[in-house]
């Protein structure tokens, strides 16, 4: 993760926390792919799958959520395409419960998130497992609406948004990478905000962690 520029003199606070070609914006502008799904609690689970140490597929129902841990993220949320909206509360699940109760594989270097209508992003084990990642049930106090992710959502602060799914429904373990949904469409592979990495021409060809193709 890149860190934020230092301050200087007449730059406010807010000004320094927007990444190079991105504009502050007020509130929180809903954006996502496709229509928004119906929650069926009876239907719903979370599933981790893939490359687990065991070999075993996890589950959890809604009501079993309540079990894992919780924690609360202050962050901003930045959209590739240009807004970046400041001083989130996200409270949920931090995602480093997850290898801890259904641990990975040794070799698994990234993780597939997986959502409803089959959207996913995916992200190196390292972004999905660090401190400030989180799985979102609430934002700023309340339950999350259906248009912002109800009932779980992927927060990673430190890249764009696209790289946290909303109606999140599964973690897969990746012994290598590959493409999520808007990767596969043109965007980054990794999507650093700091380092401007919106689309996939900015790419090294020989930077080894980016699936070619």
């Amino acid at each position: 993760m890149a860190s934020d520029p230092s301050s200087g003199p007449g730059t406010s606070s807010a000004a320094l926390r927007i990444p190079p070609g991105q504009r502050h914006v007020h509130g929180w502008p809903v954006s996502h792919y496709g229509p928004v799904p119906r929650f069926r609690p009876e239907r719903w689970n979370l599933r981790v799958f893939g490359a687990t140490a065991s070999g075993d597929v996890h589950e959890w129902t809604f009501d079993e959520l309540t079990s894992l841990p919780r924690a609360t993220v202050v962050a901003d949320l930045h959209c590739a395409s240009g807004p970046t909206s400041t001083d989130h509360e996200w409270y949920g699940i931090p995602a480093t419960a997850i290898p801890a109760l259904v641990p990975p594989a040794p070799d698994v270097t990234h993780v597939m998130a997986w959502a409803e209508y089959g959207y996913s992003a995916n992200l190196r084990l390292s972004d999905f497992t660090s401190s400030r990642t989180l799985m979102a049930t609430h934002h700023n106090g309340e339950p999350l609406t259906a248009e912002h992710g109800f009932p779980l959502r992927l927060v990673v602060p430190h890249l764009f948004g696209y790289k946290g799914p909303k109606w999140l429904r599964g973690i897969e373990y990746m012994t290598a990478d590959r493409r999520g949904f808007w990767e596969e469409r043109g965007y980054h592979n990794v999507a650093d905000p700091w380092r401007g990495q919106r689309y996939s021409y900015q790419e090294q060809d020989q930077d080894p962690d980016l699936p070619q193709g």
